[in-house]
């Protein structure tokens, strides 16, 4: 599930009036900021709390950028480090990205959907963790590291 979609500002006049209208046949309920209400008619406007909440429903919170610097600083302070994604198409802007947000799913034009278990290779998953930190007790080396996945797709779905 997507939560927020981040639009850069040179896009968003072409682009999110075209989102609302996807979104809003398959009932997704638009929260945004101000440019994308007056872009998206039926968007309401997002409040503080909707830019880090996991809504679990059919609610997307959108907000216009005018940066990816922007864009990053806005996924370190709302951000879950679970997973995130950057759809571009410059290779300078997704590496920027890749190196600076620190989620354990980063992905580069691929839909969130591949942070999976079995995607990544792993199988079957029984769990997701959200903390860095796992081990518990006497720890080695070994429970010092943790994971990160980048996954470089070609605008694949899932």
């Amino acid at each position: 599930a997507a939560e927020a979609v981040l639009v850069h500002a040179d896009v968003a006049n072409a682009f999110i009036p075209k989102l609302a209208e996807r979104l809003g046949a398959d009932g997704v309920e638009l929260r945004g900021d101000a440019t994308v209400c007056k872009l998206a008619p039926s968007a309401k406007a997002a409040t503080e709390d909707d830019w880090g909440h996991e809504y679990l429903d059919l609610i997307m919170a959108i907000r216009v950028v005018p940066s990816l610097d922007a864009a990053i600083e806005h996924i370190h302070r709302y951000g879950s480090n679970h997973t995130d994604a950057i759809l571009t198409t410059s290779e300078q802007a997704a590496a920027k990205f890749t190196q600076r947000v620190q989620s354990s799913c980063v992905l580069v034009n691929a839909s969130t959907r591949f942070n999976d278990g079995f995607q990544l290779g792993l199988g079957a998953e029984i769990g997701i963790s959200t903390s860095k930190i796992h081990a518990y007790g006497p720890m080695g080396l070994e429970e010092l590291t943790t994971q990160r996945y980048v996954v470089q797709g070609d605008w694949q779905t899932r």
